[in-house]
């Protein structure tokens, strides 16, 4: 069962982040580190403010948070944003932006959410080649809130009080979530739904395009053979073919049958409503005119048999897509099992 993080009074748990724009140091010096961890910190000496979980990187800056009722991420990444931004530059000596683009900000509902977030973060140097160990990296709350290193100044019973009732029962939960390693497939997906890297493909205007995606989206890119957008709307349209009794290919851009027809319809609202793609895109990966496959986008919404497909759970479409590029001998038993 889940747990929920929220309390009494209204307070809610945010991940905030920032990426800094190319050629930037965010750890150019150890003085500067420094100086960034103790802004953090005193960023959440505000009444009802808690900060759960840091993480500092080169190129990325992460924050887990707990913002009472009435205060927002936004207030809290813009009293550090121009601060940071002119640390930044006093010490490298460059002009210019220091981040890409404002701050991110996602918000978390569950513990179980919160757990798997500290998670994917404690890993986060590991992944990008930073150190060989999770605890081994010096600049996050980690080796704090696992009690290996003194706090100086960070308070991890904030964040353990969340995990586990108790400090003991929250470290035991925490170790046990980050015995397990996240594969290269979960890394992608994490990256990809936090917008930290974009979907490629070659269905875009101007050929080879990139976006950013998440969710759904993210899922399906990761998951795809080449981890491209493209990837993704082959996955949806091998679904959409067993769906339909279709074999496979029978919705590709050679077919001009009613029913290879109905299925690029359907891919193409799907791939609208997972957020992966316009309805040009996907016109452009079936070969066919933009405005012929609106027109058959809208008669597949309108049509009832149709419309119990674009009512199946967005969910379920990612993971019997998914199933089916795995197991893609049996592709109905996979995609009718429950």
């Amino acid at each position: 069962m889940e747990r929920s993080i929220f309390d009494s009074n209204g307070s809610a748990v945010w991940h905030v982040y920032w990426q800094a724009t190319p050629g930037r140091d965010l750890l150019f010096s150890p003085a500067l580190a420094e100086r960034i961890r103790h802004r953090l910190l005193d960023a959440h000496r505000r009444s009802g403010r808690g900060l759960l979980y840091y993480l500092l990187m080169p190129r990325e800056l992460h924050l887990l948070s707990s913002l009472p009722a009435g205060d927002s991420a936004g207030a809290l990444a813009t009293g550090m944003l121009n601060v940071i931004s002119r640390w930044v530059r006093e010490v490298d000596g460059a002009s210019g932006s220091v981040f890409a683009g404002r701050y991110r900000a996602q918000r978390i509902v569950n513990v179980e959410s919160l757990c798997d977030e500290v998670r994917m973060l404690a890993w986060r140097p590991v992944a990008t080649g930073l150190s060989i160990a999770p605890t081994n990296y010096g600049h996050s709350a980690l080796r704090a809130v696992l009690g290996l290193c003194l706090s100086d100044g960070f308070h991890a019973a904030a964040l353990l009080d969340h995990m586990g009732g108790s400090v003991a029962d929250g470290r035991s939960e925490l170790r046990q979530a980050l015995a397990n390693k996240p594969s290269a497939l979960e890394i992608l997906q994490w990256e990809l739904g936090k917008g930290l890297v974009s979907a490629r493909g070659t269905v875009g205007i101007a050929g080879p395009t990139s976006k950013l995606v998440s969710g759904a989206a993210a899922i399906l890119v990761a998951a795809s053979k080449d981890r491209t957008i493209d990837g993704a709307l082959k996955l949806l349209e091998r679904w959409v073919e067993v769906k339909l009794g279709l074999r496979p290919g029978a919705a590709g851009s050679s077919s001009r049958s009613h029913e290879a027809s109905r299925a690029r319809a359907l891919v193409a609202n799907l791939a609208l409503r997972a957020g992966l793609c316009s309805a040009s895109s996907v016109a452009r990966h079936f070969g066919r005119a933009k405005a012929t496959l609106s027109v058959q986008m809208a008669a597949s919404r309108a049509r009832a048999a149709d419309q119990a497909v674009l009512a199946i759970l967005m969910e379920q479409v990612v993971r019997e897509a998914i199933a089916l590029a795995s197991h893609p001998i049996g592709g109905k038993q996979v995609i009718r099992h429950k």
